[in-house]
This record gives C-alpha cells, structure tokens and sequence, in this order.
C-alpha cells in the first residue's frame, strides 16, 4: 500500500519537477532580517518580465508576508489545503508579470509545527497542479526548522542570502553545516546582501568560506552581491517589487544579473534534489507518514 501511495505521487510530481521544465530554487538564509524575500521576488519578478512562468511559494508557514510584500489579499492559504478545505489550485494568486504566489498563513503556530506526514501531504499537493511552472522559488522562513531543512533538501539549487553581521554569518553557517552533515546537500549558492561595496560582498563570502572549508564538506559559490539601496525600503512601503518601482536602482540590478544567472543553472540529471525524491524518501523514513498513507 505505501509502495503504492509513494508511486502515485511521485508520477504526479513528476510532471512539476521534469528536469527539462522545472527549476526548484530555495532561498533562504538561517537568520531573519536579511532580505530573503525581497531577493525571492526580485528574482521572480525579473525571471517573469522575460516571459519564464514562475511560481513563488511563501514557505514561512507561520509568518508569511509575500502576499503582503506584493499588496495582494489571500482569501485562502496553505493552512486551508493541509486542513482539506480547498485544493492548491484554488490558493494560488496573481502577481507582477503573470508570476504565481502560493501565499502561506500568518500568526498559526500550528503551521510552524507540522510533522512529516503533513510536510510530505504539502510537497504531494504540487502534484495536482495543471499548469506548467518554469521556475518554482521558494522563500523559507528563518531558522533551522524542519520545514526549512525539508525544501531546502527538495530543491535543485540552494541560495543562502547572507549580510555583513556576526548573527547572519553565525546563523548561515549553522544551517549550511545541518543540511551538509545531516542531510547530503554539499552545494550552496551565496547572495551577499546589502552590502556597501563588491568588495565587502567578497570579504563577507570569504568569512563564510573560511569556516566551511574548514569544518565542512561544502561547496559554496558567491553568485551575487546586492548593494544596500534606500529604494528596497521605499518599494516595500509602495507594496511593489523594488524592480518594478525603481528598475534602475543598484539593488534591482543587481537582482537582475541574480535571476539571469539563475536560469543558466544546470538541473541535476540524478534525482537528488528533486521533490518527487524528496516526498519518496520522506515516506519511507518516517512512521508517521507510512502510518498516515496506511490510514
């Protein structure tokens, strides 16, 4: 019965993470504050004005804020698909370029306390999307918590948005080393953002690989540096993304060049990081699920 279960929803994911038509990308950071979902959307936004159909999933179960971000109002969110009061399709928002939002609750302590069971009913409800999906992008919350961990072991590529303080670098190299140690994901992008200088971007990514290459069997690569830029806090009180309301920025630049060099990311051929592998494994290790899918 679970081999059973497993392979249905693994054909159904399969059709959302083919290789050759969907980019699952993880932003996120370990530390709050440091600007994970104003590059999520920077990228998302730059990536849709190119004609890329982006979805963008608000995975801060507990504190999401990307709906709010973009001024759009969510009648539903994923606290009603885990409770079985709608379907996925149902949830999804519009926003700038024709990009798609999948809005998460605020304030649901519940949310931030899912188990594994539920983690795998969340990731298995992307397999009843219909329409297709470039990239998926998905802005986790701060933190080491499961739900971080979870998607940032599903996707294919990994950016850690990191800032010139102790706490972010602290933080950054706590969740690195988890999902390295514990969870066999080795390759890391790097955003440096805010930063008053390229130089600084570099200094602050040679900080971080300092202690990774000592201590860890990592990869890390800097694939951005972001300036600090006054317009990202304007564009935030404007509900817009600092791309669409100040294009010629430095920050929306920068974020520009980010999402340019994202599409050009290779998908992994092997089915490690992919959703279908995770939602497989995460059946078969934990006894929740496999008492949930029994069920």
């Amino acid at each position: 019965m679970i081999e059973t279960t497993m392979q249905d929803q693994a054909s159904g994911l399969r059709r959302l993470t083919n290789p050759s038509r969907t980019k699952v990308i993880t932003v996120t950071g370990g530390k709050g504050g440091v600007g994970k979902t104003n590059v999520t959307l920077g990228m998302a936004a730059s990536m849709a004005r190119q004609g890329k159909k982006v979805m963008v999933l608000d995975a801060d179960l507990g504190l999401a804020n990307v709906d709010v971000l973009l001024g759009l109002r969510a009648g539903k969110n994923l606290s009603h698909v885990l409770q079985g009061a709608c379907d996925l399709k149902d949830i999804i928002l519009e926003g700038p370029h024709g990009m798609k939002i999948v809005p998460a609750s605020s304030g649901l302590q519940g949310m931030t306390e899912l188990t594994p069971a539920q983690h795998a009913g969340l990731i298995r409800a992307f397999g009843t999307l219909e329409e297709e999906v470039d990239v998926l992008l998905v802005d986790t919350a701060a933190g080491i918590s499961d739900m971080v961990l979870s998607f940032s072991r599903a996707a294919q590529d990994v950016v850690i948005v990191v800032c010139d303080e102790p706490t972010s670098i602290t933080d950054a190299y706590a969740l690195i080393k988890l999902l390295s140690r514990e969870h066999g994901v080795t390759r890391f992008k790097v955003v440096a953002n805010m930063v008053r200088s390229y130089r600084e971007g570099r200094d602050l990514f040679t900080k971080l690989t300092r202690v990774t290459e000592r201590f860890l069997n990592a990869n890390l690569e800097l694939v951005a540096c972001i300036p600090v830029d006054e317009r990202v806090r304007q564009a935030v009180r404007k509900q817009k993304v600092v791309i669409d309301a100040f294009p010629r920025s430095p920050a929306s630049l920068a974020m520009n060049a980010l999402a340019n060099k994202a599409l050009t990311w290779p998908v992994p051929r092997n089915p490690g990081g992919h959703l279908e592998f995770f939602v497989e494994r995460l059946l078969i290790k934990n006894d929740d699920a496999g008492e949930l899918v029994r069920e």
